[in-house]
């Protein structure tokens, strides 16, 4: 009767641990485009195809719009990052931000558009990880 009960009890503590070690990982993304109709586009000196003529030629371009984002979570492995990005023309905003392995957090806001470039403010933020204790020392 001992060695059922020592048996049941193990496989409890198996199935604990394996619950804490191989807690489920999370992801998730999100797309919305918007773009308009298509416009004509007048490239100077080149054709559709990329060649010179020196003339004017025509291209079709659609209004670029969209917004997504995204976000993976897994404790196990320590890969947690998320971001999120918005494009109106040519003008572009976002964030993202990720862990690093050494505990602290990157956060970067970014922006750009075609008159002022593209410009990102970094920032870091620490997270305080308890250790893990592997037995006695």
């Amino acid at each position: 009767m001992f060695s059922k009960v020592v048996c049941i009890a193990t496989l409890v503590a198996v199935a604990v641990c394996y619950e804490h070690a191989h807690a489920p990982a999370y992801s998730s993304q999100h797309i919305s485009r918007h773009d308009g109709p298509a416009e004509v586009v007048h490239v100077k000196g080149h054709d559709a195809h990329g060649h010179g003529h020196g003339y004017d030629a025509v291209d079709y371009h659609a209004y670029p719009k969209y917004a997504f984002d995204y976000k993976v979570e897994d404790h196990h492995t320590g890969d947690i990052k998320s971001q999120h990005e918005v494009r109106d023309g040519d003008v572009v905003k976002g964030v993202y931000s990720l862990h690093q392995p050494d505990g602290s957090e990157r956060v970067v806001h970014y922006h750009g558009d075609k008159h002022t470039g593209f410009h990102a403010d970094v920032k870091y933020g620490t997270h305080h990880v308890a250790p893990k204790h592997h037995g006695h020392y």
